[in-house]
């Protein structure tokens, strides 16, 4: 007998939503995006999307990505949310990002959107995202305590992440996960 697993409800990012390929895709990203996709579909995960994170996904996603959001949809499997805007959590977030440039609040504000609906739910973010966003915010959680326990999955990192095991595992908070223990915290 197979236990169950406990669904998880993850906000991905619409960088995976663009870069997941048909099954005729073979460039390693699309097939490794494709098949997370896949297997969020397969396993009792949902997915969360806000207004903001639907208007990225409607802008960048892939034919793919598109029929799989479609079978979400059909299935049950899909969160819709309005959330308020977390002012102090912006606040915070463009205090720190100021202190080291233009980019990085660029860059911080642009994915914040994903930090907000993770807080609102399960606290699971799937981005390929690892140079910029999950590094800044990893850096920002020695200061902002909410973005501790924000768990952040790459599905293109199948052999250090191992994602889609992870999945079947029943998503759960692993400790080398979190976004508090990503990288050396520099700020």
């Amino acid at each position: 007998m197979v236990a169950k697993v406990n669904s998880q409800r993850l906000v991905i990012d619409a960088s995976v939503a663009r870069s997941a390929g048909d099954k005729n895709a073979t460039y390693p990203q699309s097939v490794h995006c494709r098949e997370f996709l896949l297997a969020v579909l397969d396993i009792c995960h949902q997915i969360v999307m806000t207004p903001a994170i639907k208007s990225e996904w409607d802008k960048h996603q892939s034919k793919f990505a598109l029929t799989w959001r479609r079978q979400m949809v059909a299935k049950k499997k899909w969160n819709y949310l309005e959330i308020s805007i977390n002012d102090s959590l912006w606040t915070e977030i463009e205090s720190i990002a100021a202190n080291v440039g233009n980019k990085r609040i660029a860059e911080m504000t642009k994915d914040l959107c994903l930090i907000e609906a993770a807080l609102a739910t399960d606290k699971i973010v799937i981005s390929l995202d690892d140079n910029t966003a999950r590094k800044f915010f990893s850096e920002a959680s020695v200061k902002i305590d909410e973005l501790k326990d924000i768990v952040w999955v790459n599905p293109d990192k199948v052999d250090e992440e191992q994602p889609i095991e992870w999945l079947r595992n029943g998503a759960k908070v692993e400790s080398d996960r979190l976004l508090m223990n990503y990288s050396d915290k520099k700020i």
